[in-house]
């Protein structure tokens, strides 16, 4: 068979989660490869891993609100209201999709250095992200701890990288 286990809908939700996160810190963590490494020719992959992020996001929300919620509008937003794990998983989608609306060539002539602010919203959704995974875990805390330290590294990187480049200024 599939290898679905007993709860088809669950599994599907916590895989899509999974690899959404994963691909999502993938896409933090290609500047940062490119900085160090020198790795011109891997620029092109931050946006196609960060739109097979949004795809699986998109999976894991759509499973949330079609097979898990059937569309139910209101039994979501309680779930975002009341439910502190699904609010930041939530707001992690909002901050990538509009990352998804403007990753177009066009958009990013039309937004110029407005695009590169708008894209920074791409480490708030990854926070909520983590988040969203570590609230969700009930039990074996490893995976998004180990997912949060990554995050953390990244964002460390991207500190120190910041702060430099301003200094040389």
């Amino acid at each position: 068979m599939l290898g679905l286990g007993a709860n088809p809908i669950e599994y599907l939700t916590h895989r899509s989660g999974d690899w959404a996160l994963r691909l999502l810190l993938l896409t933090l963590a290609v500047t940062p490869a490119r900085q160090r490494l020198d790795w011109a020719w891997a620029a092109p992959l931050r946006r196609t891993f960060g739109l097979a992020a949004f795809a699986y996001a998109m999976l894991h929300f759509t499973t949330y609100f079609a097979l898990d919620q059937f569309f139910d509008l209101a039994a979501i937003a309680e779930d975002v209201l009341e439910r502190r794990h699904i609010t930041a998983g939530f707001a992690a989608f909002l901050c990538i999709l509009p990352l998804v609306i403007t990753s177009t060539r066009g958009w990013i002539r039309r937004l110029g250095q407005r695009w590169i602010r708008l894209h920074r919203l791409a480490y708030l959704g990854a926070i909520f992200a983590v988040l969203h995974y570590l609230w969700l875990t009930k039990a074996d805390l490893l995976a998004p701890l180990l997912h949060a330290a990554l995050l953390a590294g990244l964002l460390a990187t991207r500190l120190a990288w910041r702060s430099r480049t301003r200094g040389e200024s």
